[in-house]
Parts: structure tokens; C-alpha cells; sequence
């Protein structure tokens, strides 16, 4: 692979304008496609195979009209008063005409024709039918929707708009801006060269616009999740700078070490281009694999950012080297131009000393990092999971002040009713099951009420509304969703099928808590696997797979204490702890599973690189430390930067997604691969580039270290040596 890629950036580089020309017609071309068949994303999350996705197949399919999203428009009067008053139940039966009127609307209940008040009289609840799923409804339908209700608040009274239709798409201003910003000064501090900065950021930015591009493009064919672009965002800018990082880097060192450009170039793409790829690679894998969990969305966004990432990889081992050639020596900093053989500088610089003092205190520093990453991991265990809902959102947002008004008039259930779907073979048999589900459900603890049921045209569907006492994402809720299942799993004559948000978020909860373990288990073998193949070793891979155990163990304590326990919360701009984004576990073991070996390639890549070349292994440690540490440390910072950005953003989903990766990337990368990595490596001596002879026949030899390389080259220097 190394003698491979040393030709490709050669090549790249000797071709610098013609491979440059083709990077921007392919983004010319994709932005193109972006434009032109850009399609919507969608926000819900359906889980095929679930009892509630059931329930809302068959309402699609017998019962259409029911089967719409809908609206909630809460109507409260002033304290003191009720909405019973003449004047008051007028302004209200406005409203709720106005609302049957809307673009897309059905129809919209009549809270006084259906008891939807409050106790009090002081509140009431306008239910809005619109025809499509939620994401049907438009924006301009959405905009209608949130703008009704002028003349009720002209009277007196408080008007707002919640329902599922209100869960839009996350918007993305500033963060990502931030994040290159930081990468930029960091980067200047790296290289000492706004040249080498400013290249390395080029080609990373090229990369993530033809990843992007590329992804809007297909949108059109292929339903994308509302956060799939923004997981993509995220990883294609980070991993893409760190990529085009390591290049630029090993490039430097090249050129220092008195190497001509060219062949600078093209040494860079081969060992560190090298890296890139195999890391990339574990990066692509791990996402790609979310797919076996066999759940759409989340299949979607894992292949989504594979991509992005794929395409990282490419653009840094062939546009990388092509800029390098239109840079010249400038890549240097000014105080190096001027002499090429000065090898390279800062020997004793702060990764050798950094590696020399963890060689020596191994044991202490082993103990200390294990002992401190387990503790920061005991949160975990109180880990819950949830689809999030508008009681964790903004509270400056629409939705969340619908949230909590229908709470504080109506109690907390009504913003997580249920949806019983009564199926039967007879408009008799149908009738008689739903009185019986009604009675059944009514008796069970922890429901407040159950309406009267909907029958669709042929009385063959009924629709009964379940209105629990608890929220959405409590505990209790999801204990009454599995008590009322179990209640009316027998009925005679009819199909009993519970749905609703509140039922979808549990289902597909509980489906991915199933999964984690065997992804989890899937992920640490096949890094077990893929490093041992890289490193020819059985200890080096088992220390990095007990390695990223550490780091997904504290990631989540650290993530559990702050967005589900609410310790610091205040500090993200949290308004509302509550549980974790369901599939956020499962997403953030295979993102940091593919970033953790981004780091342990690079720095152990460099140490198998000395040791096979004849270093000691204590030797090779401290080296590859040595050489590696600025990088790595460069590396981490943009990409924490690039993550810490998305956690200023209001949506809680990216918020805790960007916070998780960020603190993951810290943790891996300071904690994990640049202490605990060199001390066990230390301890282990030569032992950790143990491996049975059997087991050296069988794996392939993919020279990711560039020992086949350096025979080539030597062989090269020997046929001009003797032709001279």
C-alpha cells in the first residue's frame, strides 16, 4: 500500500494543475446536482417491525384522515378568569375556525364540543388534523399554522402552537464557522506558516464541499434524516482537516530532513497517506456497519457520513499532494526556508518529554488513567434513552411554550398521549373490541382518561386516545406503554395496536439498547482484526480495543452526568436534563471507534515504523511519541473545536451529539492514545510486536509503516548509484 500511494502523490504532484482542475469540476459538478435535485429531509423516525409502526401502517392504510400529523394549539385565559365567558368561548370557536380553514388542515376539534378544557375552565386544547405526515406539511403551511390565532390574542388571551408538526429541521448558523476558525489559529500555531495553514484548510474544505454537495445531490433519491446532513457536516470538516494535518505534516518533516519536494510529497502520502486511508477506513467500516442494526434512519446517517468521510480520505492523498507542489518550500515556516538540511528541529520538544516522563512513571500513569476513566464512567449505568420531545427543547422555542402550558393546565400526560388502533375483520367485531380496549386501557394505572372511539368509513378501524399521567419520557410512561400492551394483547375478534410519538420514541428505544451490545461487540472485534492485520501484533490491537472501551465508557458517564442528571447544564445553554437521544449511543460508539483509531494508527503506525527499521521498542515508543505528539494534539484540538461548535446550537439532539463526540475525541485522544498507549507499549517492550509465525503467514502484509517502501527506494538509489 505504501509504495502505491508513494506513486499516486508523486503523481498528484507532478500533475498538480490537472488533478486541482478535476477536484473543482467534480465539485462544480455535485454542487450542480445539489441545486437540481435536492430533496426534503424528513424529521420522524420510523422503525419498521415495531408495534407502533404497525399501528401507523394500518392507520395509513384503513384510515387515512387519521393518520395525518397534528397540531396543538393551547388557548389559555388570564388568571382570574375562564374561557367559559361569552366573550371568551367566542374568540376560541374563532380560532378553531380559522384553524379548520388552514393550508393542509383536515380539520380542527372544537375543544368545548369535547370536553378538551381544563378543571379550571382556564384552559383548552384546539386539536388540528392536517392531511399529510409531518413531513408533508410545508413551511409555508407550517408558518400559516403558527400564525393563527391573532384575533384570540387581540382579546386577551394566550395563544400557542405545539404538536408534531412542529419538530423542524436543526439550523446551523455559526457553529461550523467557529470551528474552522479555531482550526485555522490552530494550525498557524502547528505549521508557524499561514501558507501550510491556509493549504491544509483548502483541501479539507474542498473535500467536505464535494461530500456535501454529493449528499444533497442524492437527497432527491434517498430520504435523508434532518440530522444526517448535520452528522455529516461534522465529521467530513473534522476528519478532513486532521487528514490533509497528517499529510502536511509528515510532508514538512520531508522537506526538512532534506528531501526534494517531489519526493517530499509522495514519501508524506506513503506513510502517513498511508494512515489516512487504514484510519479512514476504520472510520467508513464503523459507520457503514450501523446498517446491521437494521433501522433506517439510523442506516442512513451512518452511511451518509461514511461518505463524506470516503470522500475526506481521496481528496486528502490526491489534492493534498497537489497543493503541496503549488506551494513549494513556502509550506515551511520562514525560519526553515532557508536551510533544507537542518533535519528535524525541536528534538527535545514536548512530545519526547512528554514520552520520556510517561515511559518512566508507566505503572503510575496506567493506574491513574484506568482508575480516573472507570470512575468518570459510573454515570453510565443510570443511562437512559428516549426520542426527544418538545419538553427538552429551547424554552425561547414555539414548541416548548406549548409544552409546558399544556402541562401546567392539563398535567404533563396530555403532551404524551397514546394511540390505540383497533383493527377488526367486521364493523361488529371492531365495535365490541374497541369498548372492550377502552375499558381494559381505562382500568390500567397511570392513564387519566380514554376518548370515546373514531371509527374510520367502513367501521372496520377504530382510533381510541389514550392520555397518560406522566410525560413522554418518564419512566412510569414507558412501564404504562408496556402494561397496556400486555392488557389488550388477547383481545377476541380485532388487532390491538398502541402508537403515538410518545410509543414510537419507546419502541425504537428499546430496539437500539437491544443492538448496542452486539454493535459494541461487532465494533471491538473488528478492531481487534483491522489492527492486528496493520500492526502484525496481538497485543498492540487487544490494548486498543480495552483503550476504546475506557473512552466510550467515560464519554457516556461524562455526557449521562450533564444532559440526563443536569450537572453544569446551565454552561451548554441546557434548559431541560432529560434522557439521551436514543440512538445516540449506538452512533457515538461507531463515530469514535473510527476517530480512536485515527490517533492510535498515527502514533503507533510511527512507532512499528522505527521498531521495524531497527529502534528499540522503547526506542520506537518514545519516538513515535516524540514525532507524532504535535500532530496528534494538533489534530484533537480542531476536531474538538469542530464538535464543541454544534453544542451552541439550540436543538438537543445535535447539541448532545456535538458534546459527546467532542468530550470523546479529548478523552481518546490526551488520555488514552497519548499516556495510557505509550506506558502499556513501554511495559510491554518488545513483546507488544508479538505474533505467532502461523498468524504472520496468514495475515497480508499491507505496509502501512513503509518498510516495503524504504526497500524500494533503496532499490531505486542503487540503479542510479550504479548507472552513474
Amino acid at each position: 500500500m505504501a509504495t502505491l500511494l508513494y506513486r499516486l502523490g508523486r503523481a498528484s504532484f507532478r500533475h498538480r494543475r490537472l488533478v486541482l482542475a478535476l477536484w473543482l469540476a467534480v465539485l462544480a459538478v455535485t454542487g450542480i446536482g445539489a441545486v437540481v435535485f435536492m430533496g426534503p429531509t424528513a424529521s420522524n423516525f420510523t422503525m419498521p417491525g415495531t408495534e407502533s409502526q404497525r399501528a401507523l401502517d394500518s392507520l395509513a392504510k384503513h384510515f387515512p384522515q387519521a393518520a395525518g400529523a397534528t397540531g396543538t394549539i393551547v388557548v389559555a385565559a388570564p388568571k382570574g378568569t375562564q374561557l367559559t365567558t361569552p366573550q371568551n368561548q367566542a374568540a376560541v370557536q374563532a380560532l378553531t375556525k380559522e384553524a379548520g380553514t388552514l393550508p393542509g388542515v383536515v380539520t380542527a376539534v372544537d375543544p368545548f364540543k369535547i370536553g378538551a378544557l381544563s378543571p379550571d375552565g382556564r384552559y383548552a386544547l384546539i386539536q388540528v388534523q392536517f392531511a399529510g405526515r409531518s413531513d408533508d406539511v410545508t413551511d409555508a403551511q407550517r408558518a400559516a399554522y403558527e400564525k393563527a390565532g391573532g384575533a384570540a390574542e387581540s382579546a386577551g388571551l394566550r395563544v400557542e402552537h405545539g404538536g408534531e408538526i412542529m419538530s423542524g429541521e436543526p439550523e446551523i448558523g455559526s457553529t461550523e464557522a467557529l470551528g474552522v476558525a479555531v482550526a485555522a489559529v490552530v494550525l498557524i500555531v502547528t505549521f508557524g506558516s499561514l501558507v501550510a495553514a491556509g493549504m491544509t484548510l483548502l483541501n479539507a474544505l474542498i473535500g467536505l464541499g464535494v461530500g456535501m454537495a454529493g449528499l444533497f445531490a442524492l437527497s432527491g433519491a434517498v430520504q435523508l434524516t434532518a440530522t444526517a446532513p448535520v452528522l455529516a457536516l461534522m465529521l467530513g470538516l473534522a476528519v478532513g482537516i486532521d487528514y490533509s494535518l497528517f499529510i502536511t505534516s509528515r510532508h514538512r518533516q520531508n522537506l526538512l530532513d532534506g528531501l526534494e519536494p517531489e519526493e517530499a510529497a509522495g514519501q508524506a502520502v506513503g506513510t502517513a497517506g498511508s494512515a489516512v486511508v487504514f484510519a479512514g477506513a476504520t472510520v467508513v467500516i464503523a459507520l457503514a456497519g450501523l446498517s446491521v442494526v437494521n433501522v433506517p434512519f439510523l442506516t442512513v446517517m451512518g452511511l451518509a457520513a461514511s461518505a463524506t468521510v470516503a470522500v475526506a480520505v481521496l481528496v486528502a492523498i490526491t489534492l493534498q499532494p497537489a497543493l503541496l507542489g503549488f506551494a513549494g518550500r513556502r509550506i515551511l515556516a520562514r525560519r526553515h526556508r532557508a536551510a533544507p538540511e537542518t533535519g528535524a528541529p525541536g528534538r527535545a520538544g514536548f512530545g519526547f518529554r512528554w514520552a520520556y516522563l510517561v515511559t518512566r512513571w508507566r505503572a503510575v500513569f496506567i493506574i491513574a488513567g484506568v482508575l480516573g476513566l472507570a470512575a468518570l464512567a459510573v454515570p453510565a449505568k443510570d443511562m437512559r434513552l428516549a426520542l426527544p420531545d418538545a419538553g427538552t427543547a429551547s424554552e425561547n422555542s414555539a414548541a416548548r411554550k406549548a409544552y409546558d402550558l399544556i402541562a401546567e393546565g392539563f398535567g404533563p400526560g396530555f403532551n404524551g398521549r397514546l394511540a390505540a388502533v383497533v383493527t377488526g375483520d367486521s364493523p361488529e367485531a371492531t365495535g365490541l373490541a374497541a369498548k372492550r380496549a377502552a375499558t381494559l386501557i381505562q382500568g390500567t394505572k397511570g392513564v387519566v382518561a380514554v376518548t370515546p372511539p373514531q371509527l374510520n368509513a367502513l367501521k372496520t378501524t377504530a382510533l381510541l386516545a389514550v392520555i397518560p399521567s406522566t410525560g413522554p419520557t418518564d419512566a412510569a410512561t414507558e412501564t404504562l406503554v408496556q402494561d397496556i400492551r400486555a392488557k389488550v394483547a388477547n383481545l377476541d375478534g380485532a388487532e390491538v395496536a398502541l402508537t403515538g410519538q410518545t410509543a414510537i420514541g419507546i419502541d425504537v428505544s428499546e430496539k437500539l439498547s437491544d443492538a448496542l451490545p452486539i454493535y459494541l461487540l461487532l465494533v471491538v472485534g473488528l478492531s481487534i482484526l483491522l489492527l492486528m492485520l496493520v500492526f502484525r501484533s496481538v497485543l498492540v490491537p487487544i490494548k486498543a480495543a480495552l483503550g476504546f472501551l475506557l473512552t466510550v465508557g467515560a464519554t457516556f458517564g461524562i455526557t449521562v452526568s450533564v444532559f440526563q442528571w443536569g450537572w453544569l447544564a446551565g454552561l451548554l445553554g441546557l434548559d431541560t436534563p432529560g434522557p439521551l437521544v436514543s440512538f445516540l449511543p449506538i452512533l457515538l460508539i461507531g463515530i469514535l471507534f473510527g476517530l480512536a483509531m485515527d490517533y492510535q494508527v498515527f502514533l503507533v503506525s510511527r512507532m512499528r515504523e522505527d521498531f521495524v527499521h531497527g529502534n528499540t521498542a522503547e526506542q520506537a515508543t518514545i519516538s513515535g511519541m516524540g514525532h507524532g505528539a504535535r500532530v496528534v494534539t494538533a489534530a484533537a484540538l480542531i476536531m474538538t473545536s469542530v464538535f464543541a461548535g454544534f453544542v451552541l446550537l439550540d436543538d438537543p439532539i445535535i447539541k448532545s451529539m456535538g458534546f459527546a463526540l467532542a468530550i470523546g475525541v479529548v478523552i481518546d485522544a490526551f488520555v488514552v492514545r497519548m499516556t495510557i498507549v505509550p506506558a502499556v507499549m513501554s511495559l510491554l517492550s518488545d513483546r507488544a510486536w508479538w505474533l505467532p509465525r502461523w498468524l504472520s503467514r496468514i495475515l497480508p502484509n499491507v505496509d502501512i509503516e513503509g518498510e516495503q517502501l524504504r526497500v524500494h527506494l533503496d532499490g531505486e538509489a542503487s540503479k542510479v548509484a550504479v548507472h552513474n
